[in-house]
């Protein structure tokens, strides 16, 4: 008994460990992930994510194929209320699910470093047409 004790208290810590190493954080590792794939492989990646994460029955994240499937993402050791937290969070259409769109949706406002390029893009946008209608 002792012994299968011993193996859910490291278990648990390795879980722990994980998610700490996790924490590094996704915000900082989405926008590498695009740079790498691209656009649409960065999509192709995301929905490999959600397909990880999803209840194949209903299609969608739910809170129990969260929790289920958590370890898998070194978030084993988080909370029912923090998951719970985490489905709120993207969960537009208020069904208590995510669907695909709003993972995505999710991922991608999580990391708000991912939008820098096109926020440039659109400001060099304004500026250019600025410039051509003020001085036209």
């Amino acid at each position: 008994m002792a012994s299968q004790q011993q193996q859910q208290q490291q278990q648990q810590q390795r879980q722990r460990q994980m998610a700490a190493a996790s924490s590094v954080g996704f915000e900082d590792y989405l926008p590498v992930m695009a740079e790498r794939l691209g656009e649409e492989g960065l999509m192709r990646e995301l929905a490999s994510g959600f397909r990880l994460l999803m209840d194949p029955s209903r299609g969608l994240i739910t809170f129990d194929s969260l929790r289920r499937n958590a370890p898998l993402l070194g978030l084993g050791a988080m909370s029912n209320d923090d998951l719970r937290g985490m489905l709120a969070e993207g969960d537009f259409d208020g069904d208590g699910a995510l669907s695909e769109m709003e993972f995505c949706a999710l991922m991608v406002r999580l990391s708000p470093e991912l939008m820098d390029e096109p926020r440039r893009w659109l400001d060099d946008a304004v500026a250019q047409a600025s410039q051509f209608l003020f001085t036209s």
